[in-house]
């Protein structure tokens, strides 16, 4: 049976370790583990759909802007902002296995497509330099629609753009609060640790082949 997996991006099909980039991007303020994930919280701030880089995620603020937003809030220099910025596509590089997954899915025949907090220029670098065409038939953006997860409407927005026409989409993130509204919209939730994991839940419900 033909089915739709919805795929995250950033933590899934792209690299994305926080505190890795905050130690290659500020090496002089995460000096260790503990004060990266400081800087994290600081310039991230996570769970904030009110906060300066959710703003950013929504298409509301370009780049410069997000600096000289975050510098006034933490007192880091508009250019250690920048550095992290500027820093996102290199440490964002594709997950071989889950490219892997990817293709096992498209060859048992279903359809995938991805739902992505995504900035603008971020947005336009995934397109340009990956065959993103070969992975996915269609997508969202939450800078294109200025809405991000875990709003609900996000996920309302997809099944209604995209034509998703199964009533229990198969949705895969690496954040729970995301998964747990896809589910309470009655999507059915992976939470993304490893490619093989997602892998070996896939085939429990059927989606993969078992495996040899």
């Amino acid at each position: 049976m033909k089915e739709t997996v919805v795929f995250d991006l950033g933590g899934v099909v792209f690299n994305w370790q926080p505190t890795v980039l905050l130690r290659q991007a500020l090496p002089a303020r995460a000096v260790d583990e503990s004060s990266a994930q400081h800087w994290v919280r600081e310039i991230f701030q996570t769970f904030d759909p009110d906060g300066n880089w959710a703003q950013f995620d929504l298409g509301n603020a370009e780049s410069e802007v997000l600096a000289q937003r975050i510098a006034r809030r933490t007192g880091l220099e508009e250019g250690e902002v920048m550095a992290v910025i500027d820093g996102l596509a290199p440490h964002m590089h594709v997950k071989d296995d889950t490219v892997a997954l990817i293709h096992d899915l498209k060859t048992a025949g279903h359809r995938l497509v991805y739902l992505s907090n995504m900035p603008h220029g971020l947005s336009h670098w995934i397109e340009d330099d990956h065959p993103f065409a070969d992975w996915f038939e269609d997508g969202i953006f939450s800078a294109r629609v200025a809405l991000m997860k875990p709003d609900p409407a996000i996920f309302r927005l997809t099944v209604e753009r995209l034509g998703v026409r199964d009533p229990a989409p198969v949705f895969i993130d690496d954040a729970q609060r995301n998964i747990d509204a896809a589910c309470a919209l009655g999507w059915r939730g992976i939470r993304f640790e490893t490619a093989r994991q997602v892998g070996d839940q896939l085939v429990r419900l059927g989606l993969l082949p078992r495996r040899s």
